[in-house]
């Protein structure tokens, strides 16, 4: 039996999900959106391309919840998008309304699914659907650090001119602009970056990660960003659905961890077939831990206007 994803949301984030899920034989895709056509439509577009690409998967497009029944993981992309000018805590109340109908009609169909939370903003979307789905913390994940350290990685290669595989990067905290890009964790083949770039130019990169996505909602006009976004959700899926228990940051639930306490912040965590299966504590200065907790801060506001 093949592995089953929905993903909720056929818009650009979702609908390139879709695309990566089936371009690596990951799963089977169930595509489902609001709109009467649009999942048919590109769902039906991708199915033609597998045999190009030489890959079986299945992919339905639906607008049916039904035929989500029994997935092994639901990523939610469904929401508005950001329009220039709008912050990402604009699409709150809006998007806070979506994701509650949205999460009780997919656990409803798939009682056992893990969920992937896309939705902006992330880790406030991420708390509203944890309270929703009344799941355990381990089976709500928010993607949010493996894009923002991706942008990081991206900008500190192309200023030391070297390969992407090279380069590993942390941004901990929440995805906003409070969230906390760690330079002292970020390496290039081992060497930390902080011996390699001299501090204005660092903190520079540091700033343009912070703001990744308004920099390319910029150039777009209409729309945000998607290739990217839909990148680091399926880096998560694929390290579930194969129990790769890779070290990645995402949105989790803490507990106490890292001093905070019923929030859902971006940490280091193990990513493997029961979701998160470990959050890794690392050592922070007192400035990045100050940063860390402004951050949760940050989150704690919103969580707080919708009640989560």
């Amino acid at each position: 039996m093949r592995k089953k994803v929905t993903i909720v949301g056929a818009g650009n984030v979702g609908a390139t999900a879709a695309h990566w899920i089936a371009s690596k034989e990951l799963a089977d895709v169930v595509l489902i959106d609001v709109v009467e056509g649009i999942p048919q439509g590109k769902g039906l577009d991708l199915l033609e391309a597998m045999p190009i690409e030489k890959r079986d998967c299945q992919i339905t497009g639906t607008n049916d919840y039904a035929d989500t029944a029994n997935s092994d993981i639901v990523v939610i992309t469904a929401g508005i998008p950001r329009k220039p000018g709008m912050s990402r805590d604009d699409l709150l109340q809006t998007n806070y309304k979506i994701m509650s109908d949205v999460v009780s009609k997919v656990t409803a169909a798939s009682p056992n699914c893990i969920l992937i939370i896309v939705s902006n903003p992330l880790d406030a979307m991420a708390q509203a659907a944890f309270k929703q789905a009344k799941f355990n913390r381990e089976r709500v994940i928010g993607m949010a650090g493996v894009l923002d350290s991706a942008r990081f990685r991206t900008f500190i290669a192309e200023e030391l001119k070297v390969s992407v595989e090279n380069v590993t990067a942390f941004v901990l905290g929440g995805h906003g602009d409070t969230m906390v890009p760690l330079p002292r964790y970020s390496t290039v083949a081992g060497i930390p970056i902080t011996e390699l770039i001299e501090p204005t130019k660092l903190e520079a990169l540091v700033q343009r990660t912070r703001d990744g996505g308004a920099e390319i909602v910029k150039h777009l006009k209409t729309g945000s960003a998607y290739y990217a976004p839909s990148a680091a959700a399926v880096e998560m899926v694929e390290a579930i659905l194969k129990d790769k228990k890779k070290i990645l940051p995402c949105a989790a639930y803490l507990q106490g961890e890292y001093g905070i306490d019923g929030l859902y912040v971006g940490v280091p965590c193990k990513l493997g077939a029961r979701g998160l299966e470990q959050i890794i504590e690392i050592k922070l200065t007192a400035e990045e831990d100050a940063a860390l907790k402004k951050s949760a801060e940050a989150v704690k506001e919103l969580c707080a206007v919708i009640g989560v």
